[in-house]
């Protein structure tokens, strides 16, 4: 083969490495990279109820609703392990999760302990996931909204921790009316 050949041949096959590679990261972007809507949402929990047998006083009572259709999710899954890590092995707080109705779909492993509700009053009016309620001590809801602001959940950024710190050295909290921008996905279908 001549060098001229192989020169062509060469820049023949870059060209088509450069096309291929091109197409890949547009499919990647299309699959798996999404824009982020940064959505206001009016977070109220007035209409919540624990079920009657967690009720009462007990345990401050942690609630995660979830939809695993929801891209956000994936988003606070790392938080939510570092919350139970750091909150669940104190015997005052308690960890549950209620999945959106009519969704499929599990919790990854790390997450495994959290207790599953089948029913919440009050959740068919949620208005995003994911979400989160906190009932205090006594029984009372002290909290209901999303886990932080903006695209990300992580400890830096959550309003959790504190709301909890606070709990559990037996200071007030009511918090059960959220505005806040994030990432969240419409629980009502």
């Amino acid at each position: 083969m001549s060098p001229t050949r192989k020169t062509v041949l060469a820049w023949l096959l870059a060209v088509l490495w450069l096309f291929a590679m091109a197409w890949a990261f547009w499919w990647y972007q299309g699959q798996y990279l999404r824009p982020f809507d940064n959505q206001t949402t009016l977070f109220s929990g007035q209409q919540l109820q624990l079920p009657t047998a967690l009720a009462g006083p007990g345990p401050i009572r942690v609630v995660h609703f979830w939809d695993p259709a929801c891209p956000c999710n994936v988003g606070n899954q790392q938080h939510l392990a570092e919350l139970l890590e750091r909150y669940q092995d104190q015997a005052h707080v308690v960890f549950y999760a209620l999945q959106r109705p009519g969704s499929r779909g599990q919790l990854p492993a790390p997450l495994a302990s959290l207790q599953p509700l089948a029913t919440l009053a009050g959740a068919e009016g949620l208005p995003a996931s994911p979400a989160v309620a906190i009932w205090d001590q006594q029984g009372s809801l002290a909290y209901f909204g999303p886990y932080s602001e903006g695209a990300v959940c992580t400890s830096a950024n959550s309003f959790i921790e504190p709301i909890l710190d606070a709990l559990l050295q037996g200071r007030p909290v009511l918090a059960t009316q959220t505005l806040a921008s994030g990432c969240f996905c419409a629980w009502q279908k």
